[in-house]
């Protein structure tokens, strides 16, 4: 019987722990417009057009000086990305880099310090669908270290806006499963004793979510 009832104290944590996740994902849009930064990273995976589109919708407003595309499939050539996202070829052909080695969050958290400290930026804007947001900030605090200063922007899934979304079985896999990846994320960082580290506050794809 203390089995079972460790095993329904433990689902209960769970279950309130997903429900608190999907509420942070359903009010992280839509957002107030960013300040300036240097650079703007998309971090590609489902619905990547649409991130495409958002970054160079933040570089087309001077809210940074380039865009980052985060693990693009090497078969995809650059034009083809670009009609793919839409987007206006001046600003792509001029200040869009395109990163090919990044193969899942992780790798796009490492492409992007590689890149930042390339460039030698220090304030960021992150550009990833709004799920995937959580996990991507603890990949990447994990690896820049300050006075890196980053920044969201999350593009909504309009699956998951809905206020009912686990009677929505799209909805509910991928918040479970998103959810799952995260607390994955958090172990990790807590055995390794390293712990998600904070920034300073700010005054079609290959790599998979």
């Amino acid at each position: 019987m203390k089995g079972v009832a460790a095993l329904l104290v433990v689902a209960l944590i769970w279950a309130a722990g997903l429900f608190a996740f999907a509420s942070r994902v359903q009010q992280s849009t839509p957002l107030p417009e960013p300040l300036p930064a240097e650079g703007i990273v998309v971090l590609t995976g489902a619905n990547s057009n649409e991130r495409i589109a958002a970054a160079v919708g933040l570089l087309a407003e001077r809210l940074g000086q380039r865009v980052l595309v985060s693990g693009v499939n090497r078969d995809v050539t650059r034009d083809e990305l670009r009609k793919a996202s839409g987007t206006v070829r001046r600003l792509y052909d001029c200040c869009v880099d395109l990163g090919f080695t990044a193969a899942d969050t992780v790798g796009n958290a490492r492409e992007t310090a590689e890149w930042a400290e390339a460039m030698r930026y220090e304030s960021l804007i992150i550009v990833t669908s709004d799920y995937h947001m959580p996990r991507a900030m603890l990949e990447l605090r994990a690896v820049l270290r300050p006075p890196m200063v980053l920044q969201t922007w999350a593009v909504a899934t309009p699956a998951l806006k809905a206020r009912g979304w686990w009677r929505s079985p799209r909805a509910a896999r991928l918040l479970v499963v998103e959810y799952c990846k995260y607390l994955a994320i958090l172990g990790r960082e807590a055995v390794l004793g390293l712990g998600p580290r904070e920034a300073p506050a700010a005054p079609a794809a290959q790599s998979k979510d």
